[in-house]
Parts: C-alpha cells; sequence; structure tokens
C-alpha cells in the first residue's frame, strides 16, 4: 500500500516486527465470533441510515508523498481539485515524512511543499492543507519515543512550509501511554499560537471492555484503545481520525456492523468540541486483518451512517489517494456526499 518510496501509513504499521502477527488476525476473529456470533454486529448493521446521515463538509483524504517530492505538477493539482469539487473534503493530509526517530525532519524530503500549499489554496479555495507526519513508536521495538523526543522542530518547519495544520500518525501507541499525551500537549501548544490546526490518528477502541490489555497480553501489541485514554488524547488536539479499517471481518454486512460499533463509540469518547474523522478503507489488497471483499468504502459508509448522531465537526477520511478507485470515489459521493 505504500506510494512508491513514501513509507506512509501501512508502512508503518504492517511492516517489520509486527506485520506478520497472526495472532492479531485471531484476536480480530475471536472478537467478530464472540459479538457477531450473538448476533451483535449484524444488528448493528440492522435498519436504515438516518437522513440526516450525510456529509456536513468536513471530510478528508490522506495523500501520499508525490505530491511533495517532485512526482506531481500542476496538472495533478487541477486533477484533485476537480476531484474534490462538489464533495464534503474540508481536510488534505499530504504525507511529508517519515520523521527521524529523533524526531527530527529532513527538508529535503519535501521539496515542493511550499509549491503545493499554494497550489491548493489556489486550486480549491477553502480545502485545508495539513501536513501528515508519521513515525514508529518504541513501543514494541526500536522507534520514537514519545516521551524522550521534541517534535517541535518538525512541526515548526512544516507550518513554514505553509501548511494549515499538522496530522500525526505515530504508531503503535499503547493506550495508556502517557508519554504520547505529554508530546501532543507541547505539539499543541505550538499549532495553537500559530493559529494552526494539530491532527491526530489513531487506534481503534476496545469493542469489548479491557479488550486492548487482553490483546497485549496475548500477542504484545494491544491494537485498541481504551474509550478513556482516546478522550485524553482527544482533549490535547483539535481532530481526531479513527482508523477504523483493517477490521477483520469476513463479511460486508459485520464490517458495517463492526464500524457502526466504532463509530457511536468514538462519538462518545470525542468531545463535540473537536472534529471527529471516521477512516475509509480505500485500499485492496488482502492482508492479515483485512478482507478487501468485505471491507469496502462503502460498507464503512454504512456503518457511519447508522451510527451518525447529526453532530457538528463529525465526518469521513479516505485512505487513500493513491489506491482510492473510481469505485471508491463513487461509493464516497453516492453514499455520503448525496
Amino acid at each position: 500500500m505504500a506510494d512508491g518510496t513514501t513509507g506512509a501509513r501501512r508502512a508503518y504499521r504492517l511492516a517489520g516486527r509486527w506485520a506478520g502477527r497472526l495472532t492479531v488476525t485471531l484476536a480480530l476473529a475471536l472478537v467478530g465470533g464472540l459479538i457477531g456470533g450473538a448476533g451483535g454486529l449484524w444488528a448493528d448493521d440492522a435498519g436504515t441510515p438516518p437522513a440526516h446521515a450525510r456529509s456536513r463538509g468536513g471530510d478528508a483524504v490522506w495523500l501520499g508523498h508525490a505530491w511533495v517530492d517532485g512526482r506531481k505538477d500542476e496538472a495533478d493539482v487541477l486533477a484533485l481539485a476537480a476531484r474534490l469539487r462538489g464533495t464534503g473534503v474540508h481536510d488534505l493530509f499530504v504525507h511529508t515524512g517519515p520523521l527521524a526517530d529523533d524526531g527530527t525532519l529532513d527538508p529535503a524530503l519535501y521539496p515542493r511543499a511550499a509549491w503545493l500549499v499554494r497550489a491548493l489554496h489556489r486550486a480549491a479555495p477553502g480545502i485545508r492543507v495539513q501536513s501528515w507526519l508519521g513515525d514508529t513508536v518504541d513501543s514494541e521495538g526500536p522507534g520514537l519515543d514519545p516521551d524522550r523526543v521534541d517534535l517541535t522542530g518538525a512541526v515548526g518547519q512544516v507550518l513554514d512550509a505553509g501548511f494549515d495544520g499538522v496530522q500525526l500518525d505515530l504508531e503503535p501507541v499503547h493506550s495508556g501511554d502517557p508519554g504520547f499525551l505529554r508530546l501532543l500537549a507541547r505539539v499543541h501548544a505550538l499549532t495553537g499560537a500559530r493559529g494552526r490546526v494539530l491532527s491526530v490518528s489513531v487506534p481503534q477502541i476496545d469493542p469489548l471492555p479491557g479488550l486492548h490489555a487482553v490483546a497485549g497480553l496475548l500477542t504484545g501489541h494491544p491494537k485498541w484503545w481504551s474509550s478513556g485514554y482516546l478522550a485524553q488524547v482527544a482533549a490535547r488536539v483539535d481532530q481526531v481520525a479513527v482508523m477504523a479499517y483493517d477490521t477483520g471481518m469476513p463479511l460486508p454486512s459485520l464490517d458495517s456492523g463492526y464500524v457502526e460499533q466504532q463509530t457511536a463509540l468514538a462519538l462518545d469518547a470525542v468531545p463535540p468540541s473537536v472534529d471527529l474523522l471516521i477512516g475509509l478503507p480505500a485500499y485492496h489488497a488482502d492482508a492479515l486483518g483485512h478482507v478487501a471483499s468485505a471491507e469496502t468504502v462503502a460498507a464503512a459508509i454504512r456503518g457511519v451512517r447508522l451510527a451518525d448522531r447529526g453532530r457538528a465537526g463529525f465526518g469521513v477520511a479516505l485512505y487513500a489517494d493513491f489506491t482510492a478507485t473510481a469505485q471508491d470515489w463513487a461509493a464516497y459521493r453516492a453514499d455520503w456526499v448525496r
């Protein structure tokens, strides 16, 4: 799923030391069996989404590294602006990293960033362009230590390049990690002082109370967060994007029910003052924890709509532009925008 040499999110999540952990998939299957076998996920998928469950103009798309390293030009910007016209997309998360493990960011990674921000602001007025920065953290092996690194230098760099905000994707952060909370507070102080946005990608929420602790004991990779920890994270940022994909569900109906459950849990945990996005799986390779035929944009949107309570500052986010198909965009438009 990586965008050329980007090292984008699925490289953070699935490569290396925990990509092949079959136990994670088995844990997902167990959850699906426990809940779905009792009719829970099918029940969550039942019914008709409310009429208000449509885009309110607060959606987002993750964009690959090609947009800042010289592979994209003015024609690509105009084509993207045309694709976004008439949708609810308000934020673009442009992959600008990755960060180094010491929290620094090499300027050579984003030579065209300033040009891109200016070009997008011209071609798509009103769109917010955020710098997507990520790295692997050291919770399960070598990586960035959230409690010891200072990201304000790297964040200041991308804000100087003109970005309207920063979208942090640091994985895998374990539920309850106090160092991550302190890191977010430091970065938020900087973005707030400069009138910019701090957004953060977060894992899924415990489908059953305490499940992250059980998964951590069994696999060393807890996967989920508690609702309480998500609330603590949300209190330190302006926008939360729940990565509600790689669900492990084998059927579209189960995936819809699982996303409905995740959306409801997120709506309970994230205060209305913080924008909430639910991530959509616009990628199609079968992998551990991801059944492409079941986990689709259409299935995920149905789950989002079933849980939608009509609050402002709520939307969906497509992952990602470099894997999304015409069918993905059509499902987003037909099922969520219109």
